[in-house]
C-alpha cells in the first residue's frame, strides 16, 4: 500500500493495520492509538483494500446507494465484521444528508441501514452506550468523528463535511453525550479522521464565510494549539489559520482537520484527549474514495465503532 506514511500529525495520530484475508490478500485499514488504548472500544477507518468491490469501487466499497453490487457490498460488511468481531445483523448506519442530527442507538436498532431497511432519515451522527453494537458513518472526503466516553462507557461517531463543520457537529455531539449518558466533555477522547486536506481543498466566499470566526481571535487560536504540533510549522506569525488565501482571487483554502479541533477544544474536550490524522483522502485517492479526486466515480469509506463488554479488551 502507498498510502502517505507520516501519520503522527497532531498527537499520536492514525496507524496502518492489516489483516490477512486469504492468499496475497490483506485487509488494510485505520485505527487511533490513543482510542485503543482506552480499552473499552473497538474501532477502524476503513481504505479501498481488501474488499470484492470492482472498477471505481474497488474494493472496499461499504455504500449501497452508488450502483455498486448489493452481494459484493454485503461480503465488504462480512470483512468488516470479522476484523470487529461482530456480524453486520450487528451494525447499525448513518443515513447522512449533512445536518447535525445526532441518534442514540438500541438494540432496537440493530442491522438498521446495512441487513434491513433504516426507518430514519437526515441522521449523519450516532452514539451508544450498549456493548457490542456497530456504529457505521460513510465518507469520501469529509471528515469522520469518532467519540468515546470511557467512565460512562458511551461512544460516538459523525459525519462532519464542511456543512457539518459550520454547524459545528462536533459540539453537537459532545452536547448529545452529556444530556443521554452524562458524559463530561473532559471525559471524552475525540479523534478526527482522514478527509481532503487545506492543499487540496478550494472553496468560494460562500463557504469560506462560515469558518472566519474561527479565525477571528487570534491570540486564543495561538494558545490553544501546542507549539509541536504541525498547524505551527512553517506558519508566518506562527498563527495557524482555517482559513487561507487560494490560488487565485476569490478562492480559499479550508482546513476542515484544524476547524474540528477548534471546535471539539471549543467544546470542553482537552486537546491531550484529541487525536488528529495528517492523511488527505484526496492526495491518497488511490488507497482512499475521495468524491474531488474521481469527480464523484467512487465509493465510499465508512468508520466503525463499537462498545466492548465489560471485561473485554480492545
Amino acid at each position: 500500500m502507498e498510502l502517505i506514511r507520516s501519520l503522527s500529525g497532531f498527537g499520536e495520530g492514525i496507524k496502518i493495520n492489516s489483516c490477512p484475508i486469504g492468499p496475497g490478500q490483506s485487509l488494510e485499514y485505520l485505527t487511533f492509538p490513543a482510542l485503543e488504548r482506552l480499552g473499552m472500544v473497538k474501532h477502524l477507518v476503513t481504505t479501498r483494500s481488501g474488499g470484492v468491490s470492482r472498477g471505481e469501487f474497488s474494493t472496499m466499497n461499504l455504500s449501497f446507494t452508488r450502483g455498486d453490487s448489493e452481494e459484493a457490498v454485503r461480503e465488504n460488511y462480512r470483512r468488516i465484521g470479522h476484523v470487529l468481531g461482530c456480524a453486520p445483523e450487528d451494525m447499525t448506519a448513518s443515513r447522512q444528508t449533512h445536518t447535525t442530527n445526532i441518534r442514540r442507538v438500541t438494540g432496537e436498532d440493530r442491522g438498521k441501514g446495512i441487513t434491513r431497511p433504516a426507518d430514519y432519515q437526515d441522521v449523519d451522527g450516532l452514539m451508544t452506550d450498549e456493548p457490542g453494537l456497530g456504529l457505521v458513518t460513510y465518507y469520501a472526503d469529509c471528515v469522520p468523528l469518532l467519540f468515546a466516553d470511557p467512565v460512562h462507557r458511551a461512544i460516538g461517531a459523525a459525519h462532519s463535511g464542511w456543512r457539518g463543520t459550520a454547524d459545528r457537529m462536533g459540539r453537537c455531539m459532545v452536547q448529545e453525550m452529556e444530556r443521554a449518558f452524562g458524559s463530561k466533555p473532559e471525559q471524552i477522547w475525540a479523534a478526527i479522521g482522514p478527509s481532503i486536506c487545506q492543499s487540496c481543498y478550494e472553496v468560494g466566499e460562500d463557504v469560506a464565510r462560515y469558518f472566519r470566526e474561527l479565525d477571528s481571535e487570534t491570540e486564543r487560536t495561538r494558545r490553544r494549539i501546542p507549539e509541536e504540533s504541525r498547524w505551527r510549522r512553517g506558519r508566518e506569525g506562527n498563527v495557524p489559520r482555517v482559513v487561507e488565501p487560494g490560488r487565485v482571487p476569490g478562492k480559499y483554502q479550508l482546513d476542515l482537520w484544524l476547524a474540528n479541533y477548534l471546535i471539539l477544544t471549543d467544546a470542553g474536550i482537552l486537546p491531550e484527549h484529541i487525536s488528529v490524522t495528517d492523511v488527505c483522502t484526496c492526495c491518497n485517492s488511490k488507497e482512499l474514495f475521495s468524491h474531488r479526486a474521481s469527480g464523484g466515480r467512487r465509493g465510499n469509506l465508512a468508520a466503525f465503532m463499537m462498545l466492548c463488554p465489560l471485561g473485554e479488551a480492545d
